[in-house]
């Protein structure tokens, strides 16, 4: 019964009915030219805002650490297992619509990640939390609407996600050393149980000192292999661009394919619109100490994460193996490839990347869900007792759970809450635009870009207005 409900949902929001494709795909069109093709004509600027982004407080992480937190997230099955699943099911076309999906998603991840700034709260230890749950509740005053985005968060990052990111571990671990699932999935149950048990800040800290290290680190192997195929990789992008377009002879079955699951795994990638991101870019002090300018830091990780490390993988698997295998591979896929370029070493490598990417993802999960237990009340010692309780129980059972069983669930949750928030966005698009008007004309003054809550109108009503005095 429940893989039928969950086959249901799944065929209206990604099947048949390809609801999200086109919710995404027109707010990311919506909002790029609402904001004046920002993730293009703000490119370097939203580079040069990595400068000073270590400054936080006692209310909040910094800036880099936020996105470190966001990337941990983001950077994980989908960038390894996610890209090759597009590929085995959709060709080498479903890459260039990840390109697509990811550009107009960096329009989109910004809008969020502005509001889940404007929004945010303190929590009973004061320090700041916010998300789609907090905006969607204080801008839209429809609380209703905020508790029904908080359950999907809950079920998705508090536990599912979670689980599909233990199964892959457990699997690509499985495949290179015979490693019993159980044992792993354990391992993994008490590792991630030490972290997060410190709170966000231990999971920030983490994920500052780890996500730079395992991105540049597989970046390097994949230029390395990109510069020994060198004479491959014209052939290769030929075929991105007109299997994505089915010009090749599958013709019209093979540009839907191509559609449906670069856009699905490229969402599952980069999260764009999912608002997922908006937990970490809320817990932040930003600087400078403007919302718009955690836009642009979370709107650079939707870059990194895309256009950067999927491209990454997708160009070790289709210049290293034969892909028309027309069924659901997933991590060994990646594998394969990799030990084509490297020999017996590379499956060793992917699974210790997997390890990393996977893991980043299980802790940084855990404070997304945290984030929101304020809106139930329980952002106390019992409510967090018993949400680690069930996070850690989901990550052992997804361990050992089925690959087709947990990606199907982990496609459901993200639907919903991309439904439930790309609504909310757009409802928000005059407080989006008006907090990037104030930021564009404070930074043509010069000067020290500083928001107070008066500087612009706001939809609804702030719940804590003290946090915007103004103050550097």
């Amino acid at each position: 019964m429940v893989n039928d409900v969950v086959g249901f949902v799944n065929n209206i929001l990604w099947g048949q009915g390809q609801v999200l494709i086109y919710m995404l795909l027109l707010a990311g069109l919506w909002f790029t030219f609402r904001l004046k093709f920002i993730q293009i004509l703000d490119f370097k600027h939203m580079w040069s805002l990595l400068k000073g982004s270590n400054a936080s407080n006692s209310q909040g992480i910094s800036s880099f650490q936020a996105l470190c937190t966001s990337l941990s997230a983001r950077v994980g099955t989908g960038n390894l297992a996610g890209v090759a699943v597009a590929i085995s099911l959709g060709g080498a076309g479903a890459i260039f619509w990840m390109w697509v999906i990811a550009l107009l998603g960096m329009a989109t991840g910004y809008a969020e990640s502005v509001l889940g700034q404007a929004y945010k709260i303190k929590d009973s230890d004061g320090q700041f939390r916010g998300g789609p749950a907090y905006y969607i509740k204080q801008g839209l005053k429809n609380s209703w609407f905020a508790v029904l985005f908080a359950l999907c968060l809950f079920f998705g990052y508090g536990f599912v996600f979670s689980a599909v990111q233990a199964n892959t571990i457990t699997d690509a671990l499985n495949n290179s050393y015979g490693i019993e699932t159980q044992y792993s999935g354990l391992a993994i149950v008490i590792v991630a149980g030490l972290i997060v048990i410190g709170g966000l800040r231990a999971i920030a800290r983490f994920a500052e000192w780890v996500v730079p290290f395992m991105g540049i680190a597989y970046v390097l192997v994949a230029l390395g292999v990109t510069v020994v195929n060198i004479e491959m990789l014209p052939a290769v992008l030929w075929d991105i661009v007109t299997s994505a377009f089915g010009l090749q002879e599958a013709g019209a079955g093979a540009f839907a394919a191509a559609v449906k699951n670069g856009i699905q795994r490229g969402l599952y990638s980069n999260e764009a619109g999912s608002g997922s991101v908006p937990q970490a870019a809320a817990a932040a002090c930003p600087h400078p100490n403007h919302p718009v300018s955690q836009g642009y830091i979370q709107m650079l990780g939707v870059f990194l994460d895309t256009m950067i490390l999927c491209t990454a993988t997708a160009f070790i698997i289709l210049l290293g193996t034969d892909t028309s295998i027309g069924e659901m591979e997933g991590i060994r896929l990646t594998q394969t490839a990799m030990e084509s370029h490297l020999g017996s070493v590379g499956a060793d490598f992917v699974a210790a990347a997997i390890g990393f990417f996977a893991f980043t993802s299980v802790v940084a999960n855990y404070a997304y869900g945290e984030a929101n237990l304020h809106m139930f009340k329980l952002d106390n010692r019992p409510g967090r007792a018993a949400f680690t309780a069930g996070y850690l129980a989901m990550i052992f059972w997804g361990a050992m759970a089925s690959l087709p069983t947990v990606w199907a669930m982990a496609d459901m949750a993200l639907g919903l809450m991309t439904v439930v928030n790309v609504i909310a966005i757009v409802l928000l698009t005059p407080t989006i635009v008006s907090l990037t008007q104030d930021y564009r004309t404070k930074r043509q003054q010069g000067g020290e870009i500083v928001f107070t809550a008066s500087d612009c109108k706001l939809q609804g009503e702030l719940e804590e207005k003290d946090i915007w005095t103004g103050k550097p």
